[in-house]
């Protein structure tokens, strides 16, 4: 056994004086010069990280951040452990980068089938650390500093510091809402883009477009028609399709989700993007995924391959086994792809008659699982701040969440800092949660009202 025999080294050194006449540790030696990269100017701000904390801190009902508050379907988690405690210990190690064979195959088989396109699982997917990575991929692999990028207002507002971490210029073109006639509730589809404002964002540096449909938070469901407009503006001016379909399997009314990769002269620059989280309701997963022509999909596997490399095997096969009795049940009442859109239409259908009934004006969404309402006749009790930069519903949803409980999400969030008070009178929603929780959202909504009324 060794003996310490004397002072150690680190008190020793601590003792020593240089020959300037300060310690080895003096403070005048921390660094100066900045050590951030200039690509995160401007993209330290999160909304999620605000807003759930408030939600974590103040709220007993949470109808802010989206996520279901219930489980993925049975034959989903049975999947998960099945492959957790199967004797092939291959599952809890390294699986194929790109993704796991056996979920690229199905979904090149599911996806084909949708697109009528054969697709090959090893160069036309590509499975990310969900859709949030593998849009952090496309911009990353596809913009270079300068290079412009249309953004669809309102967006899912990761885009936007995506864009600019890229070193891309964000342009932004905004849907304008059409009041109803009819004294009728207004829709998601009265928010529509101008065909004439839309085309003149297009230019000789614009490198790509992004489409979120259905769209969040709005919850906007693009027509065949505002889908053939942006694709032809595509193709006549050479832009790539940056397509988010995470909410492709949530669409109501009768309405059709139509990829915007299978009209004519898209598949080639199109990248599409899903979700196993918001498909399955299993968003902790963190299961995602791109398609598209090895042309694109060459350049994200590059930027995948140097970042998070590997997704979780397991969730992967626990995923590749739902898309496989998916593919089985294809259009067949017990699918989980049938079922699960009226279910959530039945819960948005019962918010939205909550919010009517006590004088928010919601938007009736025709997918995603989220709704917006226009809060205008609740300003009074959240007088205007003259003074304040931040944005009106911002500081009602702040107000909301402390002092009745309920937690929101701000629509202005989902704006560009130049056009937030466009919009500043509305909050978002989030549905996706049990009759119990619906229910206790109604209950401080109807206390609320009547608060407002009684003398």
């Amino acid at each position: 056994m060794l003996r310490r025999v004397g002072p150690s080294l680190r008190h020793f050194l601590l003792e020593r004086k240089s020959s300037a006449g300060y310690s080895l540790y003096s403070s005048e030696a921390k660094m100066s010069r900045p050590v951030q990269a200039r690509r995160l100017e401007g993209t330290d701000k999160n909304i999620w990280v605000e807003f759930v904390k408030l939600a974590t801190t103040y709220s007993t009902v949470n109808l802010g951040q989206g996520f279901p508050d219930f489980s993925p379907p049975d034959f989903l988690t049975e999947a998960f452990m099945k492959a957790l405690s199967r004797e092939n210990h291959m599952l809890h190690q390294y699986t194929r980068a790109f993704g796991h064979p056996p979920l690229v195959k199905i979904l090149a088989q599911y996806f084909g089938k949708l697109l009528g396109r054969d697709l090959d699982p090893m160069t036309n997917v590509m499975v990310t650390v969900g859709a949030y990575q593998a849009l952090f991929c496309c911009f990353q692999a596809f913009i270079d500093e300068g290079d412009e990028v249309i953004i669809i207002e309102p967006f899912f507002d990761c885009y936007e510091p995506m864009a600019k971490m890229a070193g891309g210029m964000p342009v932004f073109v905004p849907l304008r809402p059409k009041a109803p006639k009819d004294g009728k509730l207004m829709s998601s589809a009265d928010w529509q883009l101008d065909p004439g404002e839309l085309a003149s964002k297009f230019s000789e540096r614009t490198k790509a477009i992004v489409l979120n449909s259905p769209n969040n938070p709005l919850g906007k469901v693009f027509s065949r028609g505002e889908l053939e407009l942006i694709a032809d503006l595509c193709v006549k001016h050479d832009v790539l399709c940056i397509s988010d379909e995470v909410y492709e399997r949530l669409v109501y009314d009768g309405k059709e989700h139509i990829r915007i990769a299978s009209l004519q002269g898209m598949w080639d620059r199109t990248v599409t993007i899903g979700s196993a989280g918001k498909t399955f309701s299993a968003t902790g997963w963190k299961v995602g995924w791109t398609m598209g022509p090895n042309r694109l999909l060459q350049h994200l596997r590059t930027v995948h391959q140097n970042s998070v490399y590997h997704c979780a095997t397991i969730a992967q096969e626990a995923v590749a086994q739902g898309f496989q009795r998916e593919l089985e049940l294809y259009g067949k009442p017990e699918s989980y792809f049938v079922q699960l859109p009226k279910e959530m239409q039945q819960k948005r259908d019962w918010l939205v008659q909550s919010l009517d009934a006590v004088g928010m004006k919601p938007i009736v969404p025709e997918g995603t699982y989220f709704l917006v309402a226009d809060i205008s006749e609740f300003k009074s009790d959240v007088p205007d701040a003259p003074d304040s930069d931040e944005p009106y519903d911002s500081r009602f949803a702040k107000w909301v969440v402390k002092n009745k409980g309920l937690a929101t999400i701000p629509l202005s969030a989902f704006y560009c800092e130049a056009h937030k008070n466009n919009y500043n009178h509305f909050i978002r929603f989030c549905f996706a949660k049990e009759e119990a929780t619906l229910k206790a959202a109604n209950d401080i909504l109807q206390k609320w009202k009547w608060e407002k009324t009684s003398p």
